[in-house]
């Protein structure tokens, strides 16, 4: 490159897609000459990966970038200003009207400039002006149908992807956009519509994670049990699986995001009983009553929803299951949400997220009949939580006397204690497992080690376990 070399930082924000989506952005712009940096008051730019899921993403978002326009006074090492670009989730959906009510952002950028980012960004640098897109349904750029979708070029060249993040775990992308039509859910049109990567590609970028010391892939998707359905083998998942746990240095894979309407038998028994692989069952269940879920355009009731925890229970009787639920849903009675805390309840489910309905713009949802007042859902969602809490303390409390392999992510050595997750426990959104009793090891662990030990107690949802020699 003919210009100075420049730095850029990303700050990351939203779910393990948005993680993958900084680290490809990071491998675009290394390969072209740009200096990676940890804090964005030593950047040029600092790039805002933003979330555009719910009202709460959207307002962590855009304090974020707010919080960074704070950086643009001249730092004394350059004579320069840091620029703050917002891309992302947020960035898509909104474009040009966030463009508008966000000044304090140098440029919004869309999905579509990722291919063309450090242009993008040294125009920033340059003072350019750049005019945001113009929002559009992007599952128009597919045909609805799978198999009328054109397959990628072989030849076509991976996306290069350097890790913004270290630890031993790190999110592998399975797939892209969702083909689901929920009443709810706006990100099928801001992310398209469902796109499998071939898994020779997946193959080779997990090969590559466990070479930069990842341990744990944590397969991403917006519906994982959709994969490979436009690749013409819906059963792809179960083939792959057993590949990536394989993966010489991969100790453990585990799937996210996974439609409970879509649970095969074939599918529950991989994940279940996979040496390598994870026995947990991220469940977006959503609600229970069949009244609800019809207005959310979902599948399930009661009944069945714990038919399939009790088939995921028989064939592995220790699995993690986590669910999210919604309510305050428009029309959703006390009945309804009596017949959702009776599945809670009966379910045990080892982690549950409970989110307040809100309306979303472009949804189907919005012009329903029957919305709550706030202050109805607020107490809807105090109450459910507060069950759902009890509920996950008993379910860790179950699990005494069990014996976990926990995947060591941070160690105490002052304390003597490792800190890491078992199988049933995902990064960021389950609980973890603190392992005391290191010194009865034959040699102390090391990050990225697999440590034996058995649950002696619990706090919540985290658990403290003993180390078996």
């Amino acid at each position: 490159m003919s210009h100075a070399r420049r730095r850029v930082a990303l700050v990351t924000l939203g779910c393990g897609r948005n993680e993958v989506d900084s680290d490809e952005l990071a491998g675009r712009l290394s390969a072209d000459g740009w200096d990676l940096v940890a804090d964005a008051a030593d950047a040029d730019v600092a790039v805002v990966n933003t979330c555009g899921f719910v009202e709460a993403a959207k307002k962590d978002s855009i304090d974020t970038v707010l919080a960074l326009s704070d950086l643009k006074g001249e730092r004394a090492d350059t004579g320069r200003a840091t620029a703050v670009v917002a891309v992302g989730c947020l960035a898509e959906r909104y474009g040009r009207e966030l463009a508008e009510s966000l000044p304090e952002a140098d440029a919004v950028l869309g999905f579509d400039d990722y291919q063309d980012i450090s242009a993008r960004l040294q125009s920033v640098l340059a003072g350019e002006p750049h005019v945001a897109h113009v929002p559009q349904d992007r599952r128009r750029l597919l045909p609805v149908t799978p198999v009328d979708r054109a397959a990628p070029a072989v030849d076509a060249p991976p996306v290069p992807r350097v890790r913004t993040t270290d630890g031993p775990v790190a999110a592998l992308k399975l797939a892209s956009g969702c083909d689901r039509r929920c009443s709810f859910c706006a990100i099928p049109t801001f992310r398209g519509s469902f796109v499998s990567r071939r898994p020779s590609d997946v193959l080779a970028e997990a090969r590559w994670l466990a070479q930069d010391g990842v341990r744990e892939l944590v397969l991403v998707s917006e519906n994982s049990t959709s994969y490979g359905k436009d690749l013409g083998d819906l059963r792809l998942l179960e083939t792959l699986l057993p590949e990536l746990a394989g993966v010489e240095g991969v100790r453990r894979v585990r799937v996210s995001y996974l439609q409970p309407a879509e649970m095969r038998p074939g599918l529950l028994d991989v994940i279940a009983a996979t040496p390598g692989v994870a026995p947990y069952f991220d469940l977006s269940f959503q609600h229970s009553s069949a009244a609800v879920l019809r207005r959310m355009r979902r599948f399930g009731d009661t009944e069945r929803f714990l038919d399939l925890v009790e088939r995921i229970r028989a064939a592995a009787p220790e699995a993690g299951i986590r669910s999210n639920v919604i309510v305050g849903f428009p029309g959703e009675t006390e009945d309804d949400l009596a017949e959702l805390e009776t599945f809670l309840t009966a379910a045990r489910l080892d982690a549950v997220g409970v989110f307040g309905y809100s309306d979303e713009d472009g949804t189907e949802a919005v012009g329903l009949d029957g919305h709550h007042a706030d202050e109805v859902v607020r107490e809807r969602v105090e109450r459910v939580s507060h069950l759902a809490d009890e509920l996950v303390a008993q379910r860790a409390e179950d699990r005494a006397g069990e014996t976990l392999d926990v995947l060591v992510e941070s160690l105490d050595h002052v304390a003597g204690v490792a800190e890491g997750r078992a199988a049933h426990q995902a990064p960021e959104v389950d609980g973890s497992t603190t392992v005391r009793g290191l010194a009865a090891l034959a040699r102390p662990p090391r990050v990225g080690d697999i440590v034996r030990a058995e649950v002696v107690g619990c706090e919540g949802a985290d658990l403290l376990a003993e180390a078996l020699a």
